[in-house]
């Protein structure tokens, strides 16, 4: 199955949010799809970092998980096209990653870790921030104004 992540926020005068590097490390909850069990920790995934999967030949995906009440071995793949920078009109969801899962399904997204962001009229770049209490702020000094984002907000689909 393919999950797609898609996100929204309130962008003020800043857009292309992104994870500042490419080794960003993702993080998620999650749950088993043979027996519903909840995964009970955050975990998080890397799109550089492979796992080999047991019982496939050159088989390996980004994260590797056995649950621990039925033991049925799970994985997770990032597909190459992700992630997309948010760059939507404030309050739309917009496609972000795809997933490729087997035997697990994603139920949240925490956007902890550094992003970043360029001016929206500027083009100042803004590397390398992280979000308190779910916002950043800071100022534009080329276009002489404040920047803002805020009201992070994810859901799963299928892709």
């Amino acid at each position: 199955m393919r999950l797609l992540l898609s996100i929204k926020a309130n962008l003020e005068n800043v857009t292309n949010l992104v994870p500042a590097a490419d080794d960003f490390e993702f993080f998620f909850g999650l749950k088993c799809t043979s027996c519903n069990e909840p995964h009970p920790k955050i975990v998080s995934l890397n799109r550089y970092e492979k796992r080999q999967v047991s019982g496939g030949k050159d088989s390996s995906a980004n994260f590797v998980w056995k649950c621990g009440l039925c033991k049925r071995e799970s994985s997770a793949k990032f597909e190459p096209s992700s992630p997309q920078p948010y760059a939507a009109a404030n309050g739309e969801f917009a496609p972000f990653i795809i997933i490729e899962c087997r035997g697990l399904e994603f139920t949240s997204f925490d956007p902890r870790g550094s992003w970043k962001c360029v001016g929206a009229e500027s083009g100042t770049p803004f590397n390398e921030f992280e979000f308190e209490d779910g916002e950043w702020v800071d100022y534009d000094e080329k276009a002489k104004e404040p920047v803002r984002i805020y009201g992070i907000e994810s859901q799963w689909s299928r892709a």
